[in-house]
């Protein structure tokens, strides 16, 4: 990915607002990183399976919404 637009989690509110992910996507491919740490590198999935990944990680979790980021 080439100079790529990261964007933070809806969730991204006062206060705690650096204590999320972001997620960057081109044509192919979406890049998730920790915001708190963007230079501790990412993780790439190609973008067809990026909703399965979001998927995997709602059983895993309390949030229910990961697909809203904005831009």
């Amino acid at each position: 990915m080439s100079t790529p637009h990261w964007r933070k989690s809806s969730y991204s509110g006062e206060g705690d607002g650096n204590n999320c992910v972001e997620i960057a996507n081109s044509p192919t491919h979406i890049a998730i990183r920790d915001s708190k740490t963007p230079a501790g590198g990412t993780v790439t999935l190609p973008a067809e399976v990026f909703s399965s990944f979001v998927e995997a990680l709602k059983r895993h979790s309390t949030v229910t919404d990961f697909a809203r980021f904005r831009g």
